[in-house]
């Protein structure tokens, strides 16, 4: 039974992340979505590490890029000006710390160490009112003094969502009005 459900559970969340991405696609096909941020996966199951112990749960992978995609949502928006709006396609998503599997008692635990960095890798392309580029591009986002800064110690996306705000911050965050 408990089986049944897991595999349930996976079905439903890999079904959240194909329907995300239909609806970002109709959205940049040009149907015009209310909201001015779309945050889309590519191929999330191909991502280097998304989930927080197997990297091949489904689910755990679905649960963690649906939070960062509503984050990103979240502190993308107010940066934009009226009528902006945001497309951000993530590509790969290499969590900060790794799972050392020859620490037996630590086999499911993430070691959160320097020579295991954070990185995501995305598209962007924002666009004004009338759908006019405004600035487009591929990142590679990297951060290898992630353990030097502070972080809310109780969010195991705390090194992920500091990329992001980083990013944001040199992407949007300094634009002449």
């Amino acid at each position: 039974m408990a089986n049944r459900i897991t595999s349930l559970a996976a079905a439903i969340a890999a079904a959240s992340l194909v329907l995300q991405g239909v609806a970002f696609a109709a959205g940049a096909a040009g149907e015009r979505s209310s909201r001015p941020v779309q945050v889309e996966f590519r191929h999330p199951e191909q991502f280097t590490d998304a989930a927080e112990r197997n990297p091949g749960d489904d689910r755990v992978r679905a649960f963690h890029l649906d939070r960062l995609a509503r984050y990103l949502a979240e502190r993308a928006a107010p940066l934009l000006r009226a009528g902006q709006r945001l497309s951000i396609v993530i590509t790969d998503v290499d969590r900060a710390g790794a799972y050392e599997p020859w620490r037996r008692k630590l086999g499911d635990v993430r070691i959160v160490r320097n020579v295991y960095p954070v990185r995501i890798d995305l598209s962007f392309r924002l666009e004004d009112g009338n759908g006019v580029v405004l600035e487009q591009g591929e990142r590679k986002l990297r951060d290898s003094y992630f353990l030097d800064r502070w972080h809310s110690p109780n969010d195991p996306l705390r090194y992920e969502k500091a990329l992001l705000d980083d990013w944001l911050e040199r992407e949007l965050g300094n634009r002449p009005a």
